[in-house]
């Protein structure tokens, strides 16, 4: 197929996507094709899309990104700091390349399946096809088409009727050089009575700009359960711009754990859709970032059946000159009677030139329902300063340890101790060096 992009940006980054060999299975080349004309029928959001009008992402246009052609050949000690014992299936790609040598994915359970999804397709075939690339639409996101377009290879994890796998499963991807566009992707497939812990990680070892532009696609079946945590921790020079499709069947479960560290520009899409009644979802988010950074999240908890619930806390804490972006939509469907949903949205500043953006939306059809939102945007509460303060704790000490304590209340929650012990020692790193605000005190 000839690359015919509305827009030349989108044609330099789907060039490449071309060179790709074809897949022994047929449907996958057609939905790469298929995802490669969409792109090219698409362009570049700009601030003047509704969507986007607080995120101009003009930076990114103006590298030229290429897929890596080749690993960095890492060795385990290059990686030892991202490890998480509790993991004892892991899988990690090198500048979207996949690294066997770095990876552990023996001694799984009967039923539960964590593999590329290169060697899936050689045993898992109907499986893939059934899913991949189903449930993330590409209908107005050029990101989304564009990774599908280079949809070589990626993770699955896959859990049999039943099944409980204790033990979380880390997918660890890695960035190591300079202007290179890495896509990865990664599908989890949780079948009826199953549970699940999935860490979804983005780390770097280079300071230098590149991008990162991920999808994931969650599959929940009734009374499943999957728990999914997701860390961004890009270099600041980084792009990093993801969408997660979650679908939920019958009485089905899926709590998230994000956190946003890093990045020049960070964009995280993430559309849960409740498809079976009484199923839950529970979302926590955090973001901290700082200088000229600029990290959005968009949100979208949509029931479409009964008796569904739904709760959500986002958290930001912004330093320096750093923007925040949240968008949370609740949407409930017209049959979709008795939900349950809470939004908060809850923004912390801690200089005069900082900026948070937030948009609680409610948007319902059904009339019997109990739902709520809010936001608040401020600075540390002048009483609990002035409190530690008289306790003896210097301004700065106090003022550090609240906002740790801020986002910290997350943090605790994801579900792997020892990663909770890394995030906040880093998050504590990272509040003692932001710049407080003027007056706080």
């Amino acid at each position: 197929m000839t690359v015919t992009a509305t827009h030349p940006y989108i044609e330099a980054l789907a060039r490449c996507s071309q060179d790709l060999p074809e897949s022994p299975a047929g449907w996958l080349n057609a939905r790469r094709a298929q995802a490669l004309e969409r792109a090219n029928a698409l362009t570049v959001p700009s601030t003047r899309d509704e969507e986007w009008r607080f995120t101009d992402i003009t930076p990114l246009t103006k590298i030229h990104f290429q897929p890596a052609c080749a690993d960095m050949a890492l060795t385990p000690q290059d990686i030892a700091r991202f490890v998480v014992p509790e993991a004892q299936c892991r899988l990690v790609f090198v500048d979207g390349i996949y690294a066997a040598g770095l990876s552990a994915v023996g001694g799984l359970p009967a039923g539960v399946r964590v593999s590329t999804l290169a060697a899936a397709a050689r045993e898992q075939d109907a499986l893939l096809e059934q899913h991949l690339a189903r449930q993330v639409t590409n209908e107005h996101n050029v990101f989304a088409a564009l990774n599908t377009a280079y949809l070589r290879d990626g993770v699955l994890v896959s859990i049999a009727k039943n099944q409980t796998y204790a033990a979380p499963v880390h997918v660890l991807h890695v960035a190591t050089q300079k202007e290179v566009a890495a896509y990865p992707r990664c599908l989890v497939v949780a079948e009826s009575g199953s549970e699940c812990t999935v860490i979804e990680d983005y780390v770097s070892l280079t300071d230098a700009a590149y991008l990162t532009n991920a999808v994931t696609e969650i599959v929940v079946a009734d009374a499943a359960r999957v728990r999914h945590v997701r860390l961004q921790r890009e270099s600041l020079g980084a792009f990093h711009i993801a969408t997660c499709t979650v679908n939920l069947e019958k009485d089905a479960s899926y709590i998230a754990n994000a956190v946003t560290l890093g990045a020049r520009i960070s964009r995280y899409g993430l559309d849960v859709l409740q498809n079976g009644e009484g199923a839950e979802m529970k979302i926590d988010g955090l973001a901290l970032i700082s200088g000229r950074q600029l990290a959005d999240t968009h949100t979208l908890m949509a029931h479409h059946r009964p008796n569904g619930r739904s709760a959500q806390v986002h958290k930001t804490i912004v330093g320096g000159a750093a923007h925040a972006v949240f968008n949370g939509k609740v949407y409930v469907a017209k049959g979709a009677q008795l939900t349950d949903s809470a939004q908060q949205s809850r923004n912390l500043l801690l200089s005069s030139r900082a900026h948070v953006d937030t948009k609680p939306q409610l948007e319902i059809f059904a009339d019997d329902v109990k739902c709520a939102h809010g936001a608040t945007v401020g600075q540390l509460d002048a009483e609990q300063l002035f409190y530690l303060k008289s306790r003896g704790l210097p301004e700065q000490t106090a003022h550090n340890l609240l906002t740790y304590a801020f986002g910290a209340e997350l943090i605790d929650r994801i579900p792997v101790p020892s990663l909770v012990a890394q995030l906040e020692k880093t998050v504590l790193e990272q509040t003692q060096a932001l710049e407080p605000a003027r007056g706080a005190a």
